[in-house]
């Protein structure tokens, strides 16, 4: 598949101190290019090359699709707005449109809602061109306009970065997981925890929503289904939807693992099945959700599969059992990174959130 670039050149008396941080920061990718003062990372959504002068540098991204590519100029924009305190150096040249509505942006309008267990919502969208949204990423970015108000969605700046709304215009963003979706018939399927006693955005959305209501999506991201021999899922109520959705598109040549703790038993959703699929629900019973630690404790319990062949752990879960989860993946059971993904999908102390970003 033939590569999209584009290129910029910026001028700075510390951009080479600048780019030095962005290249430690992502060592594990970088690829050496046997030349001096240049060298490329090669990351998940496409590869960057820094050509290192006096005070400039020459900047080079390149992806797959234009999707990727956008992504690629946000990281090298963002890291520069960070250390330099500006963009205003940045002046892409090459594929990808420089300004304007993102290419990874849809708008989606509600066609049903369902409830689906005791603290789930399911809603299903309506929405134009979503061939990209099946692949590269579970899950995506929902954007929600304040009730009452015409939304005012992001634009895409010169620089690569997103130009957000404020003010009155302000939108609530919260990623979520495409629990389905069908490009062909123009729907995904979203599924929302239900938090009872909070007013969390996403969720009173869900509680409230009725055909017609209007929102917007930016994605996909957050890196696709795993690809191992023997899958060790975990997750909590958040990451159930993801779950499901690997279950769906597991190959029967690998077996899954599946832990999964909910309230009790009417949070029970219907997932896939099969002889190579084997699913333990374990149950709060009206312990505070984040605080149970019953993951942590369930997984300790598999120890032995740490020596599984082509082993791989994923997990969706509470800040607090995350770091639980990642320490014993990590130093327990010493499993490298390219052997899990552990993500804190949520943080008790965070109210409002109602899913969190990938790791």
């Amino acid at each position: 598949m033939d590569q999209l670039s584009a290129l910029t050149r910026i001028s700075d008396e510390a951009i080479r101190s600048v780019m030095d941080r962005l290249r430690a920061e992502h060592g594990e990718f970088e690829i050496d290019t046997g030349i001096a003062n240049r060298w490329e990372l090669r990351l998940y959504y496409g590869s960057l090359s820094a050509t290192l002068e006096d005070e400039s540098v020459l900047i080079q991204v390149a992806a797959q699709d234009e999707t990727c590519l956008s992504y690629m100029k946000m990281t090298v924009a963002g890291h520069i707005a960070e250390h330099l305190g500006t963009t205003s150096g940045i002046h892409w040249q090459g594929d990808g449109s420089d300004a304007g509505m993102p290419v990874f942006f849809r708008e989606i309008t509600v066609m049903s809602s369902t409830r689906i267990s005791a603290h789930m919502q399911r809603l299903r969208f309506a929405g134009r061109d979503l061939a990209r949204f099946t692949h590269g990423g579970l899950h995506m970015r929902l954007l929600l306009p304040p009730r009452g108000r015409r939304p005012v969605w992001p634009s895409m700046g010169v620089d690569g970065l997103l130009v957000w709304p404020s003010g009155h215009d302000a939108l609530a963003v919260r990623v979520y997981t495409i629990r389905a979706v069908d490009a062909a018939s123009g729907w995904l399927d979203v599924d929302f925890v239900l938090h009872p006693g909070y007013d969390t955005p996403a969720a009173t959305f869900a509680q409230n929503a009725r055909a017609g209501d209007v929102i917007g999506m930016i994605g996909p991201g957050g890196g696709d289904t795993p690809v191992a021999e023997t899958l060790l899922l975990l997750g909590d109520d958040t990451a159930l939807p993801a779950i499901g959705r690997i279950l769906e598109h597991l190959p029967p040549s690998t077996r899954a693992e599946v832990l999964i703790e909910v309230d009790g038993p009417e949070d029970r959703i219907a997932l896939a099945q099969g002889d190579n699929i084997d699913v333990t629900w374990l149950y709060r019973h009206g312990r505070e959700a984040g605080t149970a630690g019953l993951l942590p404790a369930a997984l300790r319990e598999r120890s032995h599969m740490a020596l599984a062949d082509g082993l791989h752990v994923w997990a969706g879960c509470e800040f607090g059992d995350f770091r639980e989860i990642r320490k014993i993946v990590r130093k327990q059971w010493g499993l490298s990174r390219d052997r899990h993904l552990v993500t804190a999908y949520w943080r008790r102390s965070a109210q409002g959130d109602d899913e969190g970003d990938d790791e």
